[in-house]
């Protein structure tokens, strides 16, 4: 009786290997693209950021420095730029409010430059242009371990309908602050915002 033999696996030419690899890295360059702006650089997967991306800042002499490294795969702050050192307000494990040096405070991810076009939507209210208001409106929030921002509150209002303005926009900046950290440890801290109203010249 005959035996029938399995048929050997086909051979790819070489140069049909090549190719074959060659294709897959392109399709993987194209998943992959690095991606550069003036506020930050690092790689887009599928539009996404992935891995490590660095944040920018300027100098009064138009020199770029790196404020910020974010991790986005580990969803891990790797650097930031040296910070004022005094206490911040942190929120202890009794629900109390101390003053406290942190390892870092609160950060937005991708640094001012990435938080500044959220708090710039601000719709001058009717009243205040009637009333010719002007000046700075301060508003606190809280984040919390997860980096999610919460009790939104006017600490410093300039009234005619601009402090309520300031909270809403305040309320709707996207969750993606890196919460304080104390060593190792999270901790819920506070962050104040400031909003300026001014009146363009006419």
């Amino acid at each position: 009786m005959l035996r029938s033999v399995p048929a050997p696996f086909p051979q790819i030419p070489m140069k049909h290997s090549l190719l074959f690899l060659s294709l897959l890295l392109t399709l993987n360059a194209q998943a992959q693209k690095l991606r550069k702006t003036d506020t930050g650089s690092g790689m887009l997967d599928k539009g996404e950021k992935t891995g490590v991306w660095e944040y920018y800042a300027y100098t009064r002499d138009g020199s770029q420095v790196i404020t910020q490294k974010y991790d986005h795969t580990a969803k891990k702050l790797v650097f930031f730029r040296p910070f004022d050192d005094v206490p911040y307000a942190v929120r202890n494990a009794a629900g109390d409010w101390t003053r406290q040096r942190v390892t870092h405070p609160i950060f937005y991810i991708g640094s001012d430059a990435a938080l500044a076009p959220y708090m710039s939507k601000l719709n001058y209210p009717a009243s205040a242009q009637t009333k010719n208001v002007q000046g700075r409106v301060l508003v606190s929030i809280v984040v919390d371990t997860l980096g999610h921002a919460i009790d939104q509150q006017v600490v410093l209002g300039i009234g005619s309908g601009c402090d309520e303005e300031a909270l809403r926009v305040a309320r709707s900046i996207p969750d993606q602050w890196i919460p304080a950290r104390i060593g190792s440890h999270a901790v819920v801290s506070k962050y104040e915002l400031p909003f300026t109203f001014r009146l363009r010249p006419q």
